[in-house]
């Protein structure tokens, strides 16, 4: 039990000044009251269907890298404004296997019911699969559930200082390789498969990373778009991958929960989080628009 404790007061440790240090955070343009000890938070006193100052927008950009995930309540953008909102912040991706259905091609609208699943019921972070993953998300709640559909968060900062040193150090300097086939390729036909695995082989992207704003050190990897461990047996690398993906999914001390409403915004970092939405909603119908930009390539 003594190695139990000890790690449980690691954790406590770690919580605790994160905590601590994002409740000095102040903002001169928002309010900011925080969804959890170390991420997340509901800012207030914005609008984010005008054409914010620049100063604002970089001071949510700031927040951003903060808190890792930002709420926004009562925000009834519609797609033009959504698409303004978020090319403040960096390019916008359009995605090869989910088309626009929106009329902008950045811009795609989810929605699922009983009839139309999805792949979001899992930890993930977004497109890990290209060479150059999200680095962010926006995405605006046009309907939900009156209950469930919740969405929830996992700050990889923490995930990664709370392992133990044996599997810190297995996985510092390794490699895992990311296939959108896991996910994408079943729904294609052969032919097609093979044109879109000539636009996007599979990749290799460093398990522990280095935040290309913050320079912390973050997991990056997930069991939706991981195919295996570079250099490893499939067997260890996967039970190694288990291991890792167990600290991101089972720990709520590092984790927050967001409750949707209509025309709730919200707007997480992509490298710095994994989400997963709950399937706890059927059959009932759940409208999401989401645009997502583009990032750097992960390096450690």
């Amino acid at each position: 039990m003594r190695g139990f404790s000890e790690r449980n007061l690691v954790t406590e440790t770690f919580v605790a000044t994160e905590r601590d240090r994002l409740a000095m955070l102040q903002w001169q343009h928002f309010d900011a009251v925080r969804m959890g000890s170390t991420l997340g938070a509901e800012i207030s006193g914005v609008d984010l269907t005008t054409d914010l100052p620049e100063v604002v927008v970089a001071e949510l950009r700031q927040a951003l890298l903060d808190y890792k995930v930002l709420s926004f309540r009562e925000q009834p953008m519609s797609a033009a404004q959504h698409v303004v909102f978020a090319r403040r912040f960096g390019e916008l991706e359009i995605h090869p296997f989910v088309p626009s259905n929106t009329g902008h091609p950045d811009l795609i609208r989810f929605r699922k019911s009983g009839q139309v699943t999805g792949f979001e019921n899992g930890w993930h972070h977004e497109l890990t699969w290209r060479e150059r993953p999200s680095l962010g998300v926006i995405q605006h709640a046009l309907e939900v559930p009156v209950l469930g559909g919740d969405t929830l968060f996992s700050d990889m900062y923490a995930a990664y200082e709370l392992l133990d040193e044996e599997t810190r150090s297995l996985i510092d300097s390794r490699d895992a390789i990311h296939d959108f086939s896991r996910v994408f390729g079943n729904a294609l036909p052969e032919d097609k498969r093979e044109v879109m695995r000539d636009a996007h082989p599979t990749v290799k992207h460093p398990m522990v990373c280095v935040h290309p704003e913050t320079g912390r050190r973050h997991l990056f990897v997930n069991q939706i778009f991981v195919e295996q461990i570079d250099g490893m047996d499939r067997d260890a690398g996967a039970e190694l991958l288990d291991r890792v993906c167990h600290r991101i999914a089972d720990h709520p001390e590092h984790q927050v929960r967001l409750r949707w409403e209509p025309h709730t915004v919200a707007f997480w970092d992509n490298r710095a989080v994994q989400h997963y939405t709950m399937p706890d909603y059927w059959p009932t119908i759940r409208v999401m628009d989401r645009a997502s930009i583009v990032g750097t390539r992960p390096h450690r």
